[in-house]
């Protein structure tokens, strides 16, 4: 009903990341998980080194296997340095705005109090000791780059013409405006997004370390909850790689961060100091709830068809996340990728985790047998839904303005199956008439579904 004939003649389009990426990363990840359960390291130092065992074998094989750095959306021509006395100035005033950019970070993880509770404080730990060797680093490597850059005026320079006073370009002056809020929205992204993953970073990594697999025999819900963790740990490590390797000589830097203010408020609506669905949040749908494995209990089958069925979604939500390979990173665009679980939906980590979290939670259903918090649970998940379907409309208005992910969504209309099946039940309810889809759901080549 939903496939086609031939792909033959519509080839899904190429994916700015190979399968290879990903995959790097998983053993250099797993590898370095059997070494610290062999020798009880679970620590948060243990975490972090978890994240250069991921991402190392990922740069090795991005630059090796699929040679990113010479491509040309880097911006980057190797083979023809300009002299350093022609860069110099601009690298002196590229760093004076990307010095300015990271005070403006330090400043709000100083102000912002919950940087400084819970989890938080590893970050601000690990914040504080590198950012004088950062200050340091950036010296010489904004130096050489600016060399090979084929255009070295970027945002940080931009910025930093305007600190000097350089003069606005529409009136005559040096610095780009609509340079400069790239720059910073770039930055946002990744100064907020970087200080939680890397607080979430040691919890599940440490519980795995520490888990007695003996302790799983014969017992569904524990096996199905310590391989969920071990899925989450995946979709962590890859993550953090992602937001600490955003450089373009990898050509896995910010083409641009999302520039609606919808998008960063229904992304930032999921995160803490943000998010409402935790506890005490307007939209906590947990209300004298029990997990699944309460209400299947002494079901053994269907403990396991469902452990099962929560695996594999938090499966596909890691594996959407291992696809980026280097490139992980919310609201922004770092390369379209059209393979693993994207060329099945746009949007798998969010159909994935939506649909763990009803079957998980299932918060239609109450101990207390209170109708009311039924009804209120099962209102409250779906309105987080919602907030997430609003989130994957925002990212897609702003992907659209490539014509790359333009042509990689008209792709999917046209072959992948759950945008063929929400295509044809639209059809089926009048929701899409054959005139207003034909062309962007089938393309001049296909037949119709039947």
């Amino acid at each position: 009903m939903f496939g086609r004939k031939s792909n033959a003649a519509d080839p899904r389009p190429q994916s700015a990341v190979s399968s290879g990426v990903g995959i790097a990363g998983l053993v250099g990840l797993a590898s370095w998980i059997l070494i610290a359960r062999q020798y009880g390291m679970d620590g948060p130092y243990s975490a972090l080194a978890a994240c250069a065992a991921c991402g190392l074998p990922m740069v090795i094989w991005s630059l090796l296997s699929d040679k990113v750095h010479l491509r040309a959306s880097t911006g980057i021509d190797w083979k023809n340095p300009n002299p350093l006395k022609e860069t110099f100035d601009i690298s002196v005033v590229k760093l004076a705005g990307l010095w300015a950019t990271w005070g403006m970070i330090a400043c709000v993880y100083c102000i912002g109090r919950w940087y400084w509770t819970g989890q938080y404080q590893f970050s601000m730990e690990m914040m504080e000791t590198i950012a004088p060797w950062l200050l340091l680093v950036s010296v010489p490597y904004v130096l050489m780059m600016d060399r090979y850059f084929i255009e070295p005026r970027d945002g940080a320079w931009h910025l930093g013409q305007f600190l000097i006073g350089a003069g606005d370009k529409k009136r005559g002056g040096e610095y780009d405006r609509e340079q400069i809020f790239h720059h910073l929205r770039a930055w946002a992204v990744k100064g907020f997004f970087l200080a939680f993953m890397i607080s979430i970073v040691p919890g599940g990594f440490g519980d795995l370390i520490r888990l007695d697999i003996a302790e799983l025999a014969n017992n569904p819900a524990a096996i199905a909850f310590w391989l969920i963790i071990a899925m989450f740990v995946v979709d962590v490590q890859f993550a953090t790689v992602g937001y600490l390797l955003t450089m373009k000589p990898l050509d896995a830097h910010i083409r641009t961060a999302n520039p609606y203010l919808g998008g960063w408020v229904a992304a930032l609506l999921c995160y803490p100091p943000f998010a409402m669905m935790y506890p005490g949040g307007p939209l906590h749908y947990e209300v004298d709830i029990a997990k699944w494995d309460y209400w299947l209990q002494g079901h053994e089958t269907l403990l396991w068809i469902w452990g099962g069925i929560l695996v594999a979604l938090t499966a596909i939500y890691a594996w959407a996340t291992v696809a980026f390979g280097l490139r992980f990173s919310n609201l922004t665009h770092r390369g379209i990728l059209t393979h693993g679980p994207y060329a099945w939906t746009k949007h798998p980590a969010y159909v994935a985790k939506n649909t763990y979290w009803w079957l998980s939670a299932m918060p239609f259903l109450t101990v207390s047998g209170n109708y009311v918090d039924m009804i209120r649970n099962a209102a409250l998940l779906a309105a987080v839904s919602g907030i997430y379907y609003w989130r994957a409309k925002t990212e897609e208005k702003h992907l659209l303005s490539d014509p790359v992910y333009k042509e990689y969504a008209e792709w999917m209309d046209r072959n992948a199956p759950i945008p063929r099946a929400i295509n044809w039940a639209k059809r089926k309810i009048g929701w899409w008439t054959p005139e207003q889809g034909r062309e962007h759901e089938l393309g001049p080549e296909l037949e119709p579904a039947e």
